[in-house]
């Protein structure tokens, strides 16, 4: 099989490593990529969005799949390219089809959704910019902390939490009227906030059949004790000790089955991966998002967990033959710490010269935000590398991701000293 993988982070890199270790695997291509996937696959110069340069590769090199990594692809219709061209319409694309999609591109969309097929969720109302002062109204009706989100893709940083009404209020005029997250912010979803513990949950469906993957938490803010600013994720451990098998069933029943049977009866075509957010209010779980692809640091966690040959995985996703596959779970914690450059999420420099990658044998190093030059490893990111380590326990895992760590060097390099420690 000749595959090629859409994407440059840290969720690539874990797929990539994972695909490389399937004896079906003939060619493996990574596009754009990064100094990890350039070690075990062929990097691509080519932009996710570029369908038309993604659709001439694939036919010039006999692509069997295309696993999509980022959701901008997805929303903006990848799937639907493939199948609307003839000599690309048999190549299978992991990944939903645009109309599907739009579970994560539209929080309004995603709400109907949980709505129409009674998928229990924060209560909510969606405004615009001629009704804002409606949704200033709106918020005085609800207790403080007030949700808002931007309704569109935001790149994971539309979501405000305010404990102050006025605060909330002069917010939600900021995102409508002077377009804080741009079009993203376009129509706000204000929810009700549900008070408990966020965790992951992922599905890989093939539109009828589905399995369910390893749960997961993962760590948003950049600051330890949960502070300061919302990241794309600053670390995960899996299996969840929070989430046991009662709590697990109720998220089968509540949410997993109504929302595959959902895709099904709204004909929304989905073949790929679900991921769920949900939050565990008292010992009853709640959706909070859809996102149509795998969660990232989320990724390295929940992969290295499954003992299946992912090639085999992917091609029963592509057949519709999902209910033919066994998955099989390593009974093993796994933890992941994110190393970032200094400064972010805002600000940070580019192109710091990163050793020590080689020295660490006990975890296992995903590239996110790097590049290769002149045979050296540089930072191109904000989130730079995730350190993966497996043990019977979480507690043991996480020890030995941070003593890996303390093997890596870049100029202003940081990390959380606290991933796991809540649990």
């Amino acid at each position: 099989m000749n595959i090629l993988v859409l994407g440059s982070g840290g969720r690539e890199h874990t797929l990539t490593w994972k695909l490389a270790q399937s004896p079906l695997l003939k060619n493996l291509y990574v596009a754009p990529g990064n100094a990890g996937t350039a070690t075990i696959a062929n990097n691509i110069a080519m932009n996710v969005n570029d369908f038309e340069a993604i659709g001439k590769f694939s036919k010039e090199n006999n692509i069997d799949i295309v696993v999509v990594g980022p959701e901008d692809p997805l929303v903006n219709g990848i799937h639907d390219y493939f199948l609307n061209d003839e000599a690309l319409k048999e190549i299978h694309v992991i990944g939903p089809q645009k109309k599907a999609a739009e579970l994560e591109g539209s929080k309004e969309f995603a709400k109907k959704f949980m709505m129409r097929h009674n998928i229990p969720t924060a209560a909510y109302q969606s405004f615009t910019k001629d009704t804002v002062e409606a949704g200033c109204e709106f918020l005085t009706t609800l207790n403080a902390p007030y949700v808002l989100k931007a309704d569109g893709l935001a790149a994971g940083k539309g979501v405000l939490i305010i404990k102050d009404l006025k605060e909330a209020q002069d917010s939600l005029r900021e995102m409508l009227i002077d377009a804080k997250f741009g079009d993203a912010s376009t129509k706000v979803v204000i929810e009700e906030f549900l008070d408990g513990i966020e965790l992951s949950c992922f599905v890989l469906t093939d539109g009828k059949n589905y399995v369910t993957l390893p749960t997961a938490k993962d760590y948003k803010r950049i600051g330890e004790g949960d502070t300061g600013l919302n990241t794309g994720g600053m670390g995960a451990v899996s299996p969840v000790p929070f989430a046991d098998a009662e709590f697990l069933e109720k998220v089968e029943t509540r949410i997993i089955k109504p929302t595959i049977d959902g895709f099904q009866k709204d004909n929304l075509p989905y073949k790929g991966f679900v991921f769920i957010g949900l939050i565990k209010v008292g010992n009853d779980p709640f959706v909070i998002e859809y996102n149509v692809r795998l969660g990232d640091p989320e990724t390295e966690v929940v992969i290295p967990r499954l003992e299946v040959d992912l090639v085999e995985l992917f091609q029963a996703v592509g057949n519709q033959k999902l209910d033919e596959v066994s998955l099989q779970i390593k009974s093993a914690a796994a933890t992941t710490i994110m190393v970032v450059s200094g400064g972010y999420p805002e600000a940070y420099e580019k192109g710091k010269e990163i050793t020590g990658i080689e020295t660490i044998e006990d975890s296992i190093v995903f590239h996110a935000g790097t590049k290769l030059n002149d045979g050296k490893v540089l930072t191109n990111g904000g989130r730079v590398i995730a350190i993966t380590s497996h043990a019977d326990t979480y507690e043991e895992a996480i020890k030995k991701s941070y003593q890996s760590i303390n093997k890596l060097h870049f100029d202003k390099m940081y990390y959380r000293k606290d991933i796991g420690f809540d649990l």
